[in-house]
């Protein structure tokens, strides 16, 4: 039993060295097309739509604003709701309340 012990750390320190390598080209990647995306004048995440600034006018509605978003877009909740914010606070020059 005492054998198995050194092969799993082993194991344990490949699998997070693969981990690791895999992340690092993922965010070299996202850099990449962070730059290409600039180069050609494209806003990602896209500006949201009057339909979607409409709806987050009103602050019990920023749930539903941020699905439309969604909805729009396909873009994940935590850049769905970032973007939405961003718009609102471009709106109001301030802090909305979560």
């Amino acid at each position: 039993m005492d054998a198995a012990y050194p092969i799993l750390a082993g194991l344990m320190l490949g699998f997070l060295a693969v981990l690791t390598l895999r992340f690092h080209r993922t965010d070299r990647l996202e850099g990449k097309v962070d730059l290409i995306l600039a180069q050609l004048g494209i806003a990602f995440p896209p500006e949201p739509s009057e339909r979607v600034k409409t709806i987050a006018r009103d602050p019990a509605r920023k749930i539903e604003a941020i699905k439309s978003y969604r909805e729009e877009t396909g873009l994940g909740l935590k850049e769905a709701k970032d973007a939405v914010e961003s718009a609102i606070r471009a709106e109001h020059g301030s802090r909305p309340a979560d």
